[in-house]
């Protein structure tokens, strides 16, 4: 108070008041601070420095050469997807820099606005700023970018100035904190890739490590687990991802009671029940890692940057390719994939441009353009997953997949489309099966892998259809049981494929016990069950049980005309595959077979009439007609059909396929029969060159071929070089 009057001034953090009455005042004070930056800008912010950085070669020569005396007013941006090691590439600059290429180095953490504010000023101070100067700009009084790039242009020492983490670019374009210097170089790592953001800029694209290299980066951090190799497993399963290889190794690394071998650690990745792949991961973390550092929450903040910014519907469509493998899925697949009431189809676009944006995923082109997601990305997306969710993305999903397959494939080449689905179609399995889905989803998804590995079967790769099958069962079996119609029909499938590659032993096994199996669940005239028998003819005949593999197929023929007709198109591949077995002399009593190989004409006349001359279906049976007649010794009759069904089967199959093969192979006997010797070894060294491609040398059907080449050659050679 002055002179008496109602004048008064606070000192300091006092406060002064005027009442006319009685006052009873309480207040609580907090002085701190009122501004902290960061501890240091002159060394790098980051979570596990890289022992050694591994490949990166090219790069890291372009990065060198940008911290060269003299260089400056560059910008590069590394950009890509979480967890591909930026960060280690900028830190291995930020070294070289300092210790080897005279530079000041400058470390900003640009994930936030305020990061990055306190960090811009910090770096003002380090070059001269004074107090006052940074009070201004921290106080607003003056622009604060000006007041760092100003004393940035004045540095009396060149510099590499590292922005780190700038994933929300608007907030380092916006604020006019990226700019170029004579003095110095700027380096920035994001995740977002769009050129939009960084006009001026020369942009670096990162990704995963090759194999070797990746296997390397785990033993530099855990040398005493394991050879090249088992490192190399490893990093296979972690999809050559850096964070994810990080994280293993400094987990191998720093176990003391137990250490783990990384066959250990492969092992309880793949198979540990308790403990979930990605939470493995996560435990090889420091203590003091933030969120950017765990593969369960560094793609996390991507999509909930893209939700902040109006995208809400990113996760959803992340969440749905979640549901299948992190190998390119057609894009074709995600037209019209509505997620009601999450993801309508006419945002499905821009969500998909925001993932991209944020290196979520990538577009690769090729015969099909496709979208390609890390697999650790989608295993964390999907471990995430609301529980109440999961049952619509899966049947959307299931559903996506379906609409791409055809219900029946033709023989020949693979659609390019079905191949690259046929990683997803098992991956879609596993998922729903992980997340416990219904078993109508779980049913439908092998209806997936039942319609691909049909495809893969009829194109000619027997090794991939049984893989697909026999992966699919043992994924379903456990949940719907082995007499589920799916499963046994994924059963059926997979020993049809053992039978293709040759081994008609397992195949036998495999196929009896479906047929069993069948007749005791559905009955023994179910047309599944007919099916089962018809296939395992197939087997018995190549093991000399010829007389059971007719009596198969006969009955096989007739239940087929009984509930289908004698026209439908099952009841005529039974037909056929009845006049095959026909040419057997040790099939059945004359008057069987000759009845059999008297209904020929009319066969391939039905076959004809019902799907056309040049048909698989037609060509099939003028190829074992003819194989008929000539077992009946009657080659004459037999030449015309095998000609045509060569002809048919080679404009069919231009690359060649096994169908092919057994048309020429039965060409070549004929041919032989008649007497044009020339013309049988021809045709026979083409099965032989054929199945040594397709089959392999070791297969049964191969070394027949061989076995009748030699008899063909024996016969046109002359006397003395027998």
């Amino acid at each position: 108070m002055t002179n008496g009057g109602n004048e008064a001034r606070a000192l300091g953090q006092g406060r002064v008041y005027q009442a006319s009455g009685d006052q009873h005042i309480i207040e609580h004070h907090h002085h701190g601070a009122e501004w902290s930056g960061p501890d240091s800008v002159r060394h790098p912010a980051v979570g596990r420095p890289p022992v050694v950085l591994r490949d990166r070669v090219g790069e890291m020569d372009r990065l060198r050469a940008a911290v060269e005396p003299g260089v400056g007013n560059r910008v590069y941006v590394l950009h890509g997807l979480g967890g591909s090691g930026k960060t280690a590439v900028a830190y291995t600059l930020f070294r070289h820099a300092t210790e080897q290429a005279g530079r000041v180095g400058l470390w900003v953490n640009a994930s936030d606005p305020a990061s990055l504010r306190a960090g811009m000023l910090a770096v003002a101070a380090d070059r001269g700023a004074s107090d006052a100067e940074l009070t201004g700009a921290r106080a607003g009084l003056r622009p604060a970018a000006d007041l760092v790039w100003q004393y940035l242009d004045r540095s009396d020492q060149p510099w590499l100035l590292v922005l780190d983490n700038a994933d929300t670019p608007a907030i380092v374009r916006d604020g006019g904190w990226l700019r170029t210097s004579p003095a110095g170089t700027v380096l920035v790592t994001t995740r977002r890739s769009a050129a939009r953001w960084w006009p001026g800029a020369e942009l670096l694209q990162f990704g995963v490590l090759p194999r070797e290299d990746a296997a390397r980066v785990l033993q530099d951090l855990a040398p005493d687990a394991g050879d090249a190799e088992e490192a190399a497993e490893v990093a296979d399963r972690l999809g050559h991802l850096p964070l994810a290889l990080t994280l293993a190794g400094g987990f191998l690394a720093h176990q003391v009671i137990d250490p783990w071998t990384l066959t250990d650690y492969r092992s309880r990745l793949e198979d540990d029940p308790d403990l979930h792949a990605i939470e493995l991961l996560d435990q090889g973390a420091d203590d003091s890692s933030d969120s950017r550092h765990l593969v369960s929450r560094t793609w996390q903040l991507s999509l909930d940057a893209l939700s902040a910014q109006g995208l809400p519907e990113a996760t959803s469509l992340m969440r749905l390719l979640a549901c299948w493998a992190g190998d390119p899925l057609p894009l074709k697949t995600l037209a019209g994939a509505p997620i009601a009431p999450l993801l309508s189809p006419s945002r499905v676009e821009s969500a998909l441009r925001g993932l991209l944006d944020h290196s979520l995923t990538e577009v690769v082109t090729g015969e099909v353009r496709g979208l390609r997601t890390h697999g650790i990305i989608l295993d964390s997306v999907a471990r995430a997953v609301p529980a109440d969710q999961r049952q619509g993305l899966a049947e959307t999903a299931v559903r996506l997949l379906l609409a791409g397959l055809p219900e029946v494939p033709e023989r020949g080449p693979l659609d390019p489309v079905v191949l690259q689905l046929s990683p997803h179609v098992v991956a879609l399995l596993r998922r729903v099966a992980g997340w416990r889905a219904e078993a109508s989803v779980v049913e439908a998804a092998l209806d997936c892998v039942l319609r691909v590995a049909v495809a893969v079967h009829r194109s000619g790769d027997y090794a991939s259809a049984f893989s697909l099958a026999d992966e699919a069962v043992t994924v379903a079996e456990p949940l719907l049981g082995a007499d589920n119609l799916r499963v046994l029909r994924l059963r059926r499938r997979a020993g049809r494929s053992l039978f293709r590659l040759g081994r008609f032993a397992e195949a036998e096994a495999a196929l009896r016990q479906v047929l069993a199996d069948c007749e005791r669940v559905l009955g023994p005239d179910h047309p599944d069950t007919l099916e089962a028998a018809l296939r395992l003819s197939g087997p018995l005949h190549n093991l000399e049980q010829v007389a059971d593999a007719f009596s198969l197929v006969r009955r096989a023929a007739e239940g087929r005309e009984r509930h289908f007709g004698r026209l439908h198109p099952l009841t005529l591949i039974a037909r056929s595959i009845l006049l095959e077995e026909a040419a057997a002399p040790q099939a059945a009593g004359a008057a069987a077979r000759s009845e059999v190989i008297a209904g020929g004409p009319a066969l391939v006349a039905d076959c004809r009439a019902v799907s056309g001359p040049d048909h698989q279906m037609t060509l099939g049976s003028e190829l074992n007609y003819a194989l008929a007649l000539f077992r009946a010794d009657r080659p004459e009759e037999a030449l015309p059909y095998i000609r045509h069904a060569v002809a048919g089967f080679e404009r069919m199959h231009p690359q060649g396929h096994p169908s092919t093969f057994a048309a020429r192979q039965t060409y070549s006997r004929v041919l032989d029969a008649l007497g044009h010797h020339d013309e049988a070894v021809e045709q026979c060294e083409a099965v032989v060159e054929g199945r040594r491609r397709l089959l392999g040398p070791a297969h049964p059907w191969t070394r027949t071929a061989e076995d009748l080449l030699a008899q063909y050659r024996s016969r046109t050679s002359p006397e003395g070089e027998r």
